[in-house]
């Protein structure tokens, strides 16, 4: 039975990065059984209603600008599995929550940049799934408890956000140390999801440290809570990586079993 994951998918840049979260995505594909398909759900995919990308070939999207030209090259040539989608969308629909398909949406960065990194050869097919940002982290622990049943059917869930997202606080240069906002709240949301405070969880924006700081908007942590909830009643977290970059962009990885 395949785990449900969070990553944080970092900068745009990761590809080309040197850094310790990118070697760790990298190699996560490996480590794993692989499956027969991919739902990902990123935090760059938002609107009112969940969706399911059912395009037969995802386009890359590079929802991204003022980088070096490099970026905009890459490409994932990944194929889409119109029948899942569909599939997917009759499952939330049981569980009360409606759904539509969209076929001609591709993949965001928060999708493609994890999925190069952890499978390159882009043989496995992704269905991606938006998040409802204006609906919170209750909501998406909803949606991911719907999805359950997935795991059973070798599909994994990838969750792709960010476990701490300020912009405006990062150090662009690199050169600063982690601040102490950031491995407050980081230390909390770790002791809540390893002690299976759920209820807490779908709290923190009113009850862990510095969140209004970790995260001006909730889109980039909602992912972790479909994953969270993917996993069903009795997951069992495992904290797979732990790195910052930028100085306060934590990019800390979970599996849920």
């Amino acid at each position: 039975m395949q785990p449900t994951l969070f990553l944080s998918h970092g900068s745009p840049m990761m590809p080309f990065e040197d850094i310790p979260a990118r070697s760790f995505i990298a190699s996560l594909g490996q480590s794993l059984q692989r499956p027969r398909a991919i739902l990902l759900v990123s935090a760059h995919w938002d609107n009112e209603v969940p969706t399911l990308s059912a395009a037969e070939t995802l386009d890359t999207i590079h929802d991204f600008y003022g980088f070096p030209q490099q970026l905009y090259a890459l490409s994932y040539p990944a194929h889409g599995d119109p029948d899942l989608a569909e599939s997917i969308a009759d499952t939330l629909g049981d569980a009360g929550l409606r759904a539509h398909t969209d076929a001609a949406r591709g993949l965001d960065h928060g999708a493609w940049i994890p999925l190069m990194l952890m499978y390159p050869q882009a043989d496995i097919p992704v269905v991606q799934l938006s998040i409802q940002s204006a609906l919170g982290p209750g909501h998406h622990l909803q949606l991911g408890r719907a999805l359950a049943a997935l795991r059973e059917q070798n599909i994994l869930v990838i969750a792709s956000g960010g476990f701490t997202h300020n912009l405006r606080a990062l150090d662009r240069h690199g050169d600063s140390t982690e601040p102490q906002w950031a491995t407050d709240f980081a230390d909390w949301m770790h002791t809540a999801l390893m002690a299976n405070r759920t209820c807490d969880l779908v709290s923190y924006r009113r009850l862990a440290p510095h969140a209004a700081m970790a995260h001006p908007t909730d889109e980039h942590l909602l992912p972790l809570f479909v994953a969270l909830g993917a996993a069903g009643p009795d997951a069992k977290p495992q904290r797979l990586h732990v790195s910052t970059t930028l100085g306060a962009l934590r990019l800390d990885a979970y599996a849920f079993n």
